[in-house]
């Protein structure tokens, strides 16, 4: 994939946006050989699928100007210079005792602007501008501990998927990029975070007390040979990693959102990277907001 943005197709990237793009040919995934070109022309196709939920969806962008290899660094308040084009939301944080400046990704210039800036990921809350106190999504983080792998995740996604459905719920699955999966629930408005972590925390405690090497409680997630259901996730001012996001992983991996039937016994996180997501033309999270729900 590498100087897929060089020549005639940088070109075409120019020609697409008002966004100044700048050292297209450096490489942020040495051992893929993936430059910035690359990077922003994944972006520009993954947008159809990314935009939609990304919209007034306060983020968080983590950046690597220097690629993977370099030391990156986590930005929350709009960067100086940031295009009118890019909107911004505005709020006060309690924790920081200032004004944090949000960048928000609606529109494809906002998305190929992120991604100029080497946000290699891009995360995002569980609320939305317009109730930023109100969380609109649920999230499950299942991670595992060594010598634990992702089969051992995958079972207990499932077992998590059968709780929720069991409840009447419609549950949604991505890879999280490294080693664990995120179950995602649409929620309908008005929920306080504090009743959605308790859910997701009761739900947690009731698995771990019936499935074995499951744990729900922060204070065990990293004994070796358990399965986390982190429920910490869902308070105001978390993030999750956006689905379609990549992460800075050696492989340029995605948080890819997935069919139930896909994930299965064998299947490895570094399946789904910068080059394979390419070649998916499905959306499994087709219509996600359409499908809010109760807890």
């Amino acid at each position: 994939m590498a100087g897929s943005t060089e020549g005639t197709g940088d070109t075409a990237i120019r020609d697409l946006t008002r966004v100044r793009l700048t050292r297209l040919d450096k490489v942020l995934y040495p051992a893929a050989q993936i430059t910035k070109g690359d990077v922003i022309t994944y972006y520009i196709r993954m947008a159809p699928f990314l935009l939609p939920f990304l919209h007034d969806r306060p983020l968080t962008l983590h950046r690597f100007p220097e690629g993977v290899s370099g030391e990156g660094f986590f930005e929350k308040d709009a960067p100086r210079g940031t295009p009118d084009y890019v909107d911004i939301f505005t709020r006060w944080s309690a924790t920081a005792r200032r004004d944090v400046h949000f960048v928000l990704c609606n529109n494809l210039d906002s998305l190929i602007w992120i991604a100029n800036l080497a946000s290699l990921e891009i995360h995002t809350t569980l609320s939305t501008t317009g109730s930023y106190e109100s969380p609109d999504l649920l999230l499950f983080d299942i991670d595992p501990e060594p010598p634990l792998g992702f089969d051992e995740v995958i079972d207990v996604a499932v077992v998590v998927r059968d709780e929720l459905e069991q409840a009447g719920m419609q549950p949604y699955v991505k890879t999280s990029g490294k080693k664990g999966v995120h179950i995602v629930v649409p929620l309908v408005p008005g929920y306080r975070f504090s009743e959605v972590r308790e859910f997701a925390h009761s739900t947690g405690k009731a698995i771990a007390r019936n499935t074995p090497r499951v744990v729900s409680e922060f204070t065990r997630s990293r004994d070796a040979g358990t399965i986390f259901i982190d429920y910490l996730q869902n308070a105001h001012g978390k993030t999750m990693a956006a689905p379609y996001s990549l992460r800075a992983t050696s492989e340029a991996t995605v948080s890819a959102p997935l069919r139930w039937e896909e994930l299965r016994a064998g299947m490895r996180p570094e399946d789904f990277n910068i080059k394979t997501m390419l070649s998916r033309h499905e959306e499994p999270w087709r219509g996600i907001f359409d499908t809010r729900q109760k807890i």
